[in-house]
């Protein structure tokens, strides 16, 4: 096939999204996507849920994760796609990456609490349909819900980033890890929203050199979070290292996303799509 419309990020209620696995699909079908991936952070369960809603709606689906790692010090999120799901490697790191988070949650909630706003820990977990995925998403829309600030952003901004009185440090998967638990499953490794990233052009070079050299093959270059000029950045830099480039709305429910599914604007027209290497 040659698909029109491919979306491979986005969100449902298995990790921080809004919707349902099943509704998720719904929504990219009626909004035109004819090739679908669903990529929740470190879980996998709801692939079964979407790859049945996605082929009753008509459209061919892709299995697909966003997995949390670490690259010196910077925190950075690696998309698989089109892996095996019941891979026995890739499904024992994401169990672990999941009990980190829960442990990450707690000591959040009482670094929340020293400052004078306790129970965030109890009250994040009232958003969390899987406990095991509960985010600093989850505790943004908590204290939002309790007046702390007025939006998400916001609570970003002031609470839960590095050097935040919320934020807390936490050992996530390495760049060798995850790319090896994808590969592994015969999955292709992508590098998603790379324009979101906190590091000098010199260093995103050195990460792209070292996530090629580690077995990665895709990069993002058009999703929800990446202004035009971004676009023709990341396309510039998939030429120079040969990486096949993706698309993703990174939808995570109508009232927080950057884009709804499937309206980004087209893949420049040169690029290498990353469906080619997973249908």
């Amino acid at each position: 096939m040659t698909p029109a419309n491919f979306d491979f990020h986005c969100h449902s209620i298995v990790s921080d999204g809004f919707l349902p696995p099943a509704v998720v699909a719904q929504r990219a079908a009626a909004n035109g996507v004819d090739l679908w991936a669903l990529t929740d952070h470190d879980d996998i369960s709801g692939l079964s849920e979407a790859r049945g809603a996605a082929e009753a709606a008509g459209m061919a689906f892709v299995n697909g994760v966003e997995i949390s790692i670490e690259w010196r010090g910077v925190p950075i999120h690696v998309v698989g796609l089109g892996f095996d799901a019941a891979n026995p490697a890739l499904t024992g790191g994401l169990d672990e990456l999941r009990l980190g988070r829960v442990e990450r949650a707690k000591r959040m909630g009482e670094a929340l609490a020293a400052i004078g706003i306790p129970g965030v820990y109890e009250g994040a977990l009232t958003f969390v349909t899987n406990p095991s995925l509960i985010s600093r998403a989850h505790f943004a829309r908590y204290m939002v819900s309790i007046n702390i600030a007025r939006d998400v952003p916001g609570i970003f901004q002031h609470y839960l980033t590095p050097g935040k009185p919320g934020y807390v440090d936490h050992r996530w998967a390495t760049l060798d890890d995850a790319v090896g638990w994808i590969a592994g499953a015969g999955g292709v490794a992508v590098v998603a929203h790379p324009g979101r990233y906190k590091m000098s052009g010199a260093d995103m070079r050195h990460f792209l050199g070292d996530f090629k050299d580690a077995g990665g093959q895709g990069i993002e270059v058009t999703c929800g979070s990446h202004s035009p000029d971004h676009v023709m950045h990341f396309a510039r830099l998939a030429r120079h290292f040969s990486f096949h480039a993706s698309r993703g709305s990174d939808f995570h429910g109508p009232d927080e996303s950057y884009v709804d599914l499937g309206k980004l604007p087209p893949l420049p027209e040169d690029l290498k799509p990353v469906w080619r290497l997973v249908i």
